[in-house]
């Protein structure tokens, strides 16, 4: 912003102050409103016409300037809902100024006080550096707008909506949050909407995925260590616990972490205390905790690979992130935006997309869910012309209905036996399924490692876990 786009708003009783502060900052380049009270103000700034920098006399007749100061700030006895911008900078000026008016209007927000005889310099340069700022939380606000809109929650499906409903019940508090789910279903758009609509969301939201970090290594991460701890330590480092002081840490995929490592998580949660690896100091942190894991941790709990006393500290508040099947309706919505997304992200120009590549979608079982779906899309932008169609599609897709799609990539398994299944578990059968669709995958992939956890939407390392897991084996 140049100077002459700086639009400023003097609220001023006295006439001839008005007056002279206009001729300045007119000549200065910039356009200039003006009042005399502070209905007259407040009309102003509800108007449709952009103010970017507020000159605001302390003393108006029987009124006070401090008062509309609290209500741009969101300070005053109506908790804030005035309406108005509490980030235009507000420059208070006074000719009977005291130092308890200038000490209440910097705690509330002021960005500079100035005494009268006003001097022009002092003015002048005053408001180019409300201008700066006032640029500077425009840009910030942009930013953030484009981060926010990159993790944003889509869909108005029934399991969305409920989804949202428990985000919003439980948001709020500082209650510990438990997000489980199947890989690629969108997570940490969970934790990241927990974090914005939270008590802590002006602090930090940091993100470790503790499945992604070598057991050695993961108390480090999190406490941090002194210098000269272990080989390598050559320098002091601050743990990610210390780093979300004050904010929100994220701990995906929980369910992998070491037993040592849950010890000293247990012991945070329980204490708001650690100590760096290496180190004696104890030191505190003020964090919310939200984890989330693609595992069962009942599960892990049952044989020794999660501690209970950790798993019942974190699963205060439970929410299940549904996978994509649960939800097809939401897809159209998703493959707009990720259309959208994409084409700005390899700097292409818009495309459109086919009905019938919507149908083709919508009709499939995802079973890398959403992450999935977006790998997807991206590859169809970046092969298509200017429309995305069925020839763009991958082979797998491309003839795929929901009835075809499930029988052929499970190997004849639409059709489900009841004497066959009739004694086994829903977590038996799920385990199954799966394990004959990965099989299937690798084989149409010829093993494949990389292929596969594409065509599955997830990473190879998940993938190795996986095999290892269910007992798959080539030659098999």
């Amino acid at each position: 912003m140049s100077d002459a786009d700086g639009a400023v708003l003097i609220v001023d009783d006295e006439k001839n102050i008005r007056r002279t502060l206009r001729m300045v900052l007119e000549g200065e380049g910039h356009d200039v409103l003006d009042a005399a009270s502070i209905p007259e103000a407040e009309k102003h700034l509800r108007g449709n016409t952009r103010i970017d920098v507020i000159l605001l006399d302390v003393k108006l007749g029987d009124s006070n300037g401090i008062e509309l100061l609290e209500r741009i700030k969101g300070r005053s006895e109506d908790g804030g809902r005035s309406g108005l911008d509490a980030d235009i900078p507000v420059i208070m000026i006074s000719g009977h100024a005291s130092i308890d008016d200038a000490v209440q209007s910097t705690r509330i927000g002021a960005f500079d006080f100035l005494e009268k005889p006003l001097d022009r310099t002092h003015v002048v340069i005053t408001v180019r550096n409300a201008l700066d700022r006032r640029q500077m939380t425009l840009e910030v606000n942009r930013l953030r707008a484009e981060v926010d809109s990159r993790y944003e929650m889509l869909g108005s499906s029934p399991v969305m909506q409920e989804i949202r409903r428990q985000i919003a019940k439980v948001a709020p508090t500082r209650s510990r949050v438990l997000i489980t789910g199947e890989s690629g279903t969108g997570k940490e758009l969970i934790a990241r909407a927990l974090h914005s609509n939270s008590p802590v969301a002006s602090g930090d939201f940091v993100k470790v995925n503790c499945a992604a970090i070598p057991p050695e290594l993961i108390e480090s991460e999190l406490f941090g260590h002194e210098r000269g701890a272990f080989t390598g330590a050559v320098a002091k480092k601050r743990g990610l616990f210390e780093v979300a002081d004050g904010g929100t840490l994220f701990l995906d995929e929980i369910g992998d972490m070491s037993l040592s490592a849950q010890a000293k998580v247990l012991r945070v949660l329980q204490t708001g205390e650690f100590a760096r690896v290496g180190g004696e100091k104890t030191l505190t942190s003020d964090v919310r905790v939200v984890a989330a894991t693609n595992k069962e941790l009942q599960r892990e709990v049952e044989r020794g690979a999660f501690r209970e006393d950790l798993f019942f500290r974190l699963n205060v508040v439970p929410i299940l992130s549904p996978p994509l099947r649960d939800r097809l309706d939401d897809v159209p919505l998703l493959i707009e935006a990720f259309v959208q997304e994409c084409c700005s992200d390899n700097g292409v120009r818009a495309k459109t997309t086919h009905p019938n590549v919507i149908e083709r979608l919508r009709a499939y079982h995802w079973p890398g869910n959403v992450r999935e779906l977006r790998n997807v899309v991206e590859r169809l932008v970046i092969m298509s012309d200017d429309e995305l169609t069925e020839r763009d599609l991958p082979d797998y897709l491309a003839s795929s209905g929901r009835a075809s799609t499930a029988s052929g990539a499970t190997g004849g398994m639409a059709v489900i036996d009841p004497g066959v299944y009739a004694t086994r578990t829903l977590r038996e059968f799920r385990e199954e399924m799966e394990c004959k669709f990965i099989r299937f995958k690798l084989e149409e992939f010829e093993w494949n490692i990389s292929r596969t956890a594409q065509a599955l939407g997830i990473e190879r390392t998940n993938l190795h876990k996986k095999l290892r897991a269910l007992g798959i084996q080539r030659g098999e």
